[in-house]
Parts: C-alpha cells; structure tokens; sequence
C-alpha cells in the first residue's frame, strides 16, 4: 500500500507541473508522446496526430497521448462518455462533437492543476456539457451504469492497480456499454541494458505491463467482445541506444520481436451482467 500511495503522489505531483507547461515543452519532456531527452534531435515516439479529428482543441493537447482512443470509441449522439485521465480535456473536446450538445462528457483527472486547466477550456469554448471531476480513476466519482461509452489515452500505464480500475470501467458502464482505451504495454521482457532507456525514452512505461497480462485482466473483469483496434510498436531511434549499448545488443534486441507497443483496445459490458452484480 505504501509503494502504490509513493507511485500516485509521483504521478500527481508531475503532472501537476505539466499542467503548467506548454505542449511543445511537454512533449519533448522524457513523460512526453516526442523526445530530446538526452539528444539535439526531437522524436515522435508515442503521439498520434489529432490535428484532422473533428472537435480538436489545440489548447487542451498537452501531447501527452500514444493513440487516437475517440477515433475507435463508436460514440453516438447522446451518448454519455467517460474519460479517464482527462488531462486538459483534449479527448473529452473530441468526445463531446460526437455526443453532440446532446450528450454527456465527464472527465475524471487526479491532478486538480489538470482540472482547472480542463475546466477553463471548456469554458473558453462555451460547452456546458462537459464536466471535469476530480478523482481516482481506481474509484471513481461517478454513480453505477452511468456511461455508454469510457475513453483513456495513455494513463492506465501510470496506474499501479490497474484490476481495480477495469472494475470501476465495468461499474459505471451501463449494460451493452462499451470502452476504447489507447495505452504502453509490453510484449517480452527488456534486457536490463535497455531498461532505463525505454523509461526514460518511451513516455513513462514504467507502469506498463505485459500486453497478455493486459488483456487477460479485460477478460477476467467479466468484459466481452475485446478486440485490439490499433496496435503500433513504439521504437527507439537507434541513435539514441547507441549512447547506451552497443551495435550487437541493438541488432540482438530489434530481432528478438521483444518492445514497447501502443495499442487500442475495444471491450464491451453484456446487455444483462451476472446475478448479484446490480447492473441489471
């Protein structure tokens, strides 16, 4: 309990400093979607580019994000949406013009530096039905059956019980809801030589776990029709490695098929759950 409350002080206190920062700074930092940590040359390792989503806000992109979860999310007009780990509201902004001022968007963040970023924004563009609550996304402030549809882009790698949190997708998810989630895992493991260097390199995948481990826990939440709608290799320039290692160990770990992957994950809550559940 002790190590999990030190890894979500950690978490609030970084990014209550990037809510201050600007996108280009963010997105250069070693928690950025691009990196010059260490190197004169800028890479986009993780980000995909949102500039051509409907709903876009250049305001509220911290490029912080490794996929694109409301392009795949299947949102409908008046649909309730959740965002996990809303940062400045870029993903609830794309949200809401797929909901229409109809619907419902609420993004849930743990830094309250985040909230009153997103918060203004929302103002700025004049939209009264995105709210942003404060809150630990392992139990989150929201009431049962609640959404059609939960978004996240790269944050439940940053979650240290990241069970609890499927549990609480599944808890506010109304019956036949479905969520689309962008996020690091790994497949294999890394060779301790390159371990700090994808941590430092790759976004903060400290927290990601093996993707099997991943989607078993989807599975084993009690969530159904689990497809992998985006799955891209996150790779480290090689210029970078070769401050670390050397020319073998490069060559040894690209033909290993050992990395760092972003991928998106679609799953769906059953029309009607398990007796006892309460969602029915």
């Amino acid at each position: 309990m002790e190590t999990t409350n030190k890894i979500k002080e950690m978490v609030k206190q970084k990014y209550s400093e990037i809510a201050l920062q600007n996108k280009e700074t963010n997105a250069t930092s070693c928690c950025g979607a691009t990196s010059s940590c260490g190197g004169d040359n800028v890479y986009n390792i993780m980000s995909d580019d949102y500039q051509k989503i409907e709903g876009y806000n250049p305001d509220a992109d911290l490029g912080l994000g490794c996929g694109l979860p409301t392009q795949y999310a299947k949102i409908r007009k008046g649909d309730v949406v959740i965002d996990l780990g809303s940062g400045a509201g870029n993903d609830c902004f794309v949200a809401r013009h797929e909901t229409g001022p109809e619907g419902k968007v609420i993004g849930i963040d743990f830094t309250e530096a985040m909230i009153e970023k997103a918060r203004a924004n929302a103002e700025k563009l004049g939209f009264h039905n995105v709210e942003f609550r404060q809150g630990d996304i392992e139990k989150m402030p929201v009431t049962a059956n609640v959404a059609n549809v939960v978004v996240s882009n790269c944050v439940l790698n940053l979650v240290p019980n990241k069970a609890e949190v499927f549990k609480e997708i599944l808890r506010v998810l109304k019956p036949g809801g479905h969520f689309s989630i962008s996020d690091i895992v790994l497949v294999g493991q890394l060779p301790d030589s390159l371990k700090d260097v994808a941590e430092m390199y790759a976004g903060c995948v400290a927290g990601a776990i093996q993707k099997e481990e991943y989607l078993n826990l989807i599975k084993e939440t009690g969530f159904t029709n689990i497809t992998i709608q985006k799955e891209k290799a996150i790779t480290i320039p090689t210029d970078i490695l070769k401050q670390y290692v050397n020319d073998d160990e490069i060559k040894k770990f690209k033909d290993s098929g050992v990395g760092i992957y972003s991928i998106t994950v679609f799953a769906k809550k059953d029309e009607c759950c398990k007796p006892g559940s309460g969602c029915c």
